[in-house]
This record gives C-alpha cells, structure tokens and sequence, in this order.
C-alpha cells in the first residue's frame, strides 16, 4: 500500500514518465496504469487489494433452500443444524455443515461451553438391544408455575428409543400414593419393562435394607429388576438428564401461568418429542420410529414371591420384624407383608431375598440381619 502511494505521488509530480515509474517500482506499465486508473476512479480506497472472491460459487446454497432452513429453525427454534438437515428434502439437500454455517451467519446459533465429563464406572448404563430393556424414571427439579403454585414432572423414558412415556406435573405431592397410580397408567398403556433405573431418592428407593421402598417392592413383585445410580452421580442415568435439559429450554423458560396451562405445554412437549423430533442417536429419527410396546403386559394380579424348597420362608410382620429361630429379627417397614426367603450357605448364615433381589444375610449368632454391601445386578 505504501510503495502504491509513493509511485502515484511521484506520477501526480510530474516528473516521472510511465515507463520511468514502472523500472523504479519492477512492475510493468500495464501495473502501473492500472493503479493510476484506480485511485482516479475512487481516491479513498482505490489503491485498496479488492476481494478476490467469484461474484457466483457454482455450489453457493440456493436462496430458497436457506429459506426453507431459516424457516424451521422459526418454527423450531431449539433444534440445531444436525435436526434441521435431517428435515430437508434430499434432492436439495445441502451439508450438515453448510446449515450450521447458515443458521450462524443469521445469528441463529449459539456457543455452548463444553462440560468436563465423567469418568465411566460400573455404574453406567450398558449397551441395550431393544425396547422396553430399561426404563429411565426421576423427578424434573421443582419449580413455581406463574401463580405461585409448585410444580414438580415426573418424567419416565425408555432408555433404548429414547420415547418419553410419561410427563406429567404434580402439585407437590411426590409420595407413593401420587407416583403409583401414574406408573400404573404407564404400564397399562406401554407393558411392562426387564429393568428400572432411578437414583436413590424417594419415593424409588429408601436407606433401609436393600434400599427397597414400598414402591420399588411393587417394581419386584412385577417381575421388574431395579438399577439405582450410585448416589451424587446423576451421570450415570445421562440420557434422561439430557431429556430433562430439553425439556427445560421447551416449555419451563419461562413456567406457564397456572398447573392446567403447564400440563397442556407438557403434553405438547411430548407429542413433539416422540413424534417430530429427530434423535441424533436414533439416526435423527424420532423416538416413535424406534419404540414398540412392551410385550409383557400389566397382569391383572400380582406374583407371589417363590423360594426354592431348601430356602426357609418368613412373613414381614407389621412392624416389619420376621420370627427366626425362637426371636425376631426387624427387615424392613418397607416389606411389611410380604414374604422373604432365606437361603442356607453355611456356618450360621442365611442370605435373604426378596424375589430376585439380595438384601443381606442373617448372622445366627448375632441375631441380626447385615446389608449386603454390593447388591447384585441385573444381568448377575
């Protein structure tokens, strides 16, 4: 720029012909014409390097294709450039990456701070083959709907398809008596699942033996195993974490005005979640391509816990105590009615189970019943 400025100054002096200019710069004279042409034409810019671009780009996006991605991302606004491509017709179809260009050059985009992941342990969900394998079941974090009110989702997925089966609202009242009579609906609507996972809270699980609650007893005696995520690791249920972070961004930013406007945005949600929205998981289908019901239905009674003939049996007294060997050993309030079975292995002990589940082991001359410190899983 400056030896430009210096060979027009030395042009407007006079003193230098074209060809003089044109030695004492080592350029040629067409050079040197073409520069003189320019800063006459525009004296601000005109010894500026203009763009070297092509006015067209033979694979330049065509303009209706950009407005058929601007249009989704308005009607969807919480999908990303992975969604929105798997939505476009394929003859016209560009690049992932071009929609993600797209979506940014309008402003569209946003950069999200990468977080430290976990290191996996024994604790993390495995690999699944279908369906119905494992379902996913917590409580989205409470909040306040526009009157005050609190408001506290339940939410339930399965694991595999990602299929959100159930999404409702409750006023608070998180206990058995509410959460029941909705995983009841759930399983008559969808079966029943091998396995559930939830964390250690309540009303999924308890600090009393085997972490069992009355709920997770009616989980067992369906025939239904549990996983519980070890505690301070919600990592470890990842999947449904991710479920609840959309579902924040759809319909809790910001709460509804009342419980009954909250439900319908969470019915909505799920409509939407199951049916239209594409999985990146799931090949950027939606949950509902890949989910079928559980082929194991709801049954209309209840199975009666079964021991083999070598086990001793006991019932769990009202107060939670069973009768062992002239006295009483306290279980759990949670398997008050049921029955246990107790299996011999030797030396005074007794192992107890309830249905498939160990709790612990009876140690004869203590009279007391110890916690088995690594509970089976699933797959043992």
């Amino acid at each position: 720029m400056n030896e430009r400025t210096i060979m027009i100054g030395e042009y407007l002096s006079g003193d230098y012909s074209i060809a003089e200019l044109a030695r004492r710069r080592g350029v040629s004279r067409k050079t040197v014409y073409k520069w003189i042409e320019r800063q006459q034409r525009d004296p601000d810019q005109g010894l500026v390097d203009l763009s070297r671009a092509p006015h067209q780009h033979p694979n330049a996006i065509l303009p209706e294709v950009e407005r058929e991605i601007l249009d989704w991302k308005a009607r969807r606004p919480l999908w990303g450039a992975p969604k929105i491509h798997s939505k476009l017709a394929e003859q016209d179809a560009p690049a992932e990456s071009t929609v993600s260009n797209v979506l940014r050059r309008h402003g569209l985009t946003r950069q999200v701070r990468r977080r430290a992941r976990a290191t996996p342990n024994a604790g993390a969900m495995g690999s699944l083959l279908g369906p119905n394998e494992l379902w996913c079941v917590d409580f989205k974090g409470w909040f306040r709907t526009g009157d005050g009110r609190r408001c506290d989702p339940l939410t339930i997925s399965d694991a595999y398809s990602r299929y959100l089966l159930c999404c409702q609202g409750l006023d608070g009242s998180t206990g058995l008596r509410t959460v029941q009579p909705l995983l009841e609906a759930t399983f008559r609507e969808y079966g029943l699942p091998v396995a559930i996972r939830s964390d250690n809270g309540a009303p999924f699980a308890s600090v009393g033996l085997g972490g069992l609650s009355r709920l997770s007893v009616w989980w067992l005696r369906l025939g239904i195993m549990l996983e519980r995520i070890e505690p301070g690791h919600p990592e470890q249920n990842g999947r449904h974490e991710r479920l609840h972070r959309t579902l924040k961004e759809a319909v809790l930013a910001p709460p509804r005005s009342n419980l009954r406007c909250q439900q319908q945005a969470f019915d909505g949600f799920r409509q939407e979640y199951n049916e239209d929205r594409p999985h990146e998981a799931l090949n950027q289908n939606p949950p509902a391509c890949v989910y079928a019901p559980s082929v194991r239905d709801y049954p209309a009674r209840l199975a009666e816990p079964e021991y083999a003939e070598c086990w001793q049996k006991r019932g769990v007294r009202s107060n939670g105590e069973i009768k062992w060997k002239g006295g009483k050993i306290y279980l759990s309030q949670a398997l008050i009615g049921q029955w246990v079975g107790l299996k011999p292995v030797g030396d005074g002990n007794w192992e107890v189970y309830f249905m498939s589940q160990r709790l612990g082991w009876v140690d004869e001359r203590r009279g007391r019943v110890q916690p088995s410190r690594n509970q089976e899983s699933r797959c043992a």
